[in-house]
């Protein structure tokens, strides 16, 4: 049962890397038919590029980062807030603000935890 669950999840990941690949391909050929580049294509691109080396990450490993999908959802808030139109309410702005601050926070967190101060075994860590 788990060589299946394995093979499972190594199709998976086989099928994000194609998917995401596919997509940045796509999303540069119609850049390059556009012929112009905004800060939301470049911030998209990034998460293209984040999601690979988090699949390639996994490829490797055999786990998931954490830092990886806080950095995406980091990216994909910024992205959120630059596509919206000028006419939307301002709270709205706050919130999303202040999702990117909790996530900053998070990312934070979970970077000073490799800190000496805290005494944590790097051995033994696995986040």
């Amino acid at each position: 049962m788990k060589v299946f669950l394995r093979s499972i999840q190594i199709a998976g990941a086989l099928v994000l890397l194609v998917g995401t690949i596919a997509g940045f391909v796509l999303e540069i050929k119609q850049l390059v038919d556009q012929r112009s580049i905004g800060l939301s294509d470049l911030l998209l691109l990034f998460i293209y590029l984040e999601v690979l080396g988090m699949v390639i990450s996994f490829w490797g490993s055999q786990r998931v980062r954490l830092l990886f999908p806080m950095f995406i959802a980091l990216t994909a808030v910024s992205r959120l807030i630059i596509l919206q139109k000028k006419d939307t309410d301002p709270s709205t702005l706050l919130y999303e603000a202040g999702a990117i601050l909790l996530i900053a926070i998070a990312i934070v967190i979970v970077r000073f935890r490799k800190s000496r101060l805290l005494g944590i075994d790097d051995e033994k860590d696995d986040l």
